[in-house]
């Protein structure tokens, strides 16, 4: 591998550093993104039994916001439980639109890495074409070393290449996942409002 790497030049050392960070965006957002940690079950229906318990407390929204993403959109809900139906909403697709933002963190620079890298491929490759033809321009080339000329500048591009399958695979799986759990706590947001305003028991 090493050898590999020393062959494809310059280059092929700004694909490894992409490569290296989309993996970590990768490993950041397969851990914060998971359904427990952005929705917890159950939470709305205990939220409910506690507000109809002993209504809207500070401890409660403390607690709340703390939880999950999903806990900061109810308890903005909830700090305008007094208000109307519309405010209440206001404030929860505000707080909402935040979460979302948050969800989607590091996701544009993994989206950035798998259109570039394709791209410092083959700027790799057409660096190594340049430096094999220079070097053979003084003297009638060797077939067999232009073929491995090739072959070398080929690395860059097939580097490139694998690091951004990889980055556009994931960038896709995470941007499903955000949407779905976006969409579900806006429902579980509507059913605290319907709760709250009595359209719903």
């Amino acid at each position: 591998m090493l050898a590999i790497i020393q062959a494809a030049g310059w280059p092929i050392y700004s694909i490894i550093l992409a490569s290296i960070i989309a993996l970590a965006i990768i490993i950041e957002r397969l851990v914060t993104l998971r359904r427990s940690q952005v929705l917890p079950d159950g939470l709305l229906a205990v939220t409910v039994q506690e507000l109809k318990q002993s209504g809207v407390t500070s401890d409660m929204l403390s607690r709340l916001q703390s939880n999950s993403p999903l806990g900061r959109v109810l308890a903005a809900g909830l700090k305008n439980v007094k208000s109307s139906r519309e405010i209440m909403k206001e404030s929860i697709e505000e707080t909402g639109r935040a979460v979302a933002h948050d969800l989607d963190r590091f996701l544009t620079t993994l989206g950035t890495i798998a259109t570039a890298t394709p791209l410092l491929g083959l700027l790799g490759t057409v660096i190594g074409m340049i430096e094999m033809f220079s070097a053979q321009s003084g003297a009638a080339g060797n077939i067999g070393e232009m073929a491995q000329g090739i072959k070398i500048a080929l690395y860059n591009t097939a580097a490139g290449i694998f690091v951004a399958v990889i980055a556009l695979v994931f960038y896709r799986h995470f941007r499903a996942t955000v949407d779905s759990l976006v969409v579900e706590m806006e429902q579980q947001a509507i059913k605290l409002v319907e709760v709250v305003h009595g359209e719903r028991s």
